[in-house]
């Protein structure tokens, strides 16, 4: 899935044309690179490079969580993660799945390997062109 930024906008492209959200940029938490939120903004971190492979790679991936948040595929609130249909309790920052507690982002989950495969081939595209 691609996405083109416009300043603070961001849009999807292709089938996704009609997704568009806000991007800001703010001092995330060690090592936070990007966050999805429910009101249909993304928070970057202020450290990511501007234009970057990296901001690319974020911005695909905080992108992938928006579109399964839209279609309902994906959900949150304070207290669990909804996955297709499905919910895992959600606790200081860590996620209960498939009976341990894992941080929040962490690879495994299947929601994550999901956006982690968008957002390095958003980092791989974005490399290229800037060679």
């Amino acid at each position: 899935m691609a996405f083109k930024i416009n300043k603070s906008i961001v849009k999807g492209t292709g089938e996704h044309k009609d997704l568009v959200f806000k991007m800001k940029r703010k001092k995330l938490g060690n090592g936070i690179a990007g966050e999805a939120n429910n009101d249909g903004t993304i928070f970057v971190s202020k450290d990511i490079p501007k234009n970057s492979p990296l901001e690319a790679e974020v911005v695909a991936h905080e992108g992938d969580h928006m579109l399964r948040m839209e279609t309902g595929e994906l959900g949150y609130d304070d207290n669990s993660v909804t996955w297709r249909g499905n919910k895992y309790p959600r606790k200081d920052g860590k996620i209960k799945y498939k009976g341990s507690w894992k941080p929040e982002g962490d690879k495994s989950f299947p929601w994550e390997k999901l956006a982690y495969k968008v957002g390095t081939k958003a980092k791989k595209e974005a490399t290229k062109k800037n060679k």
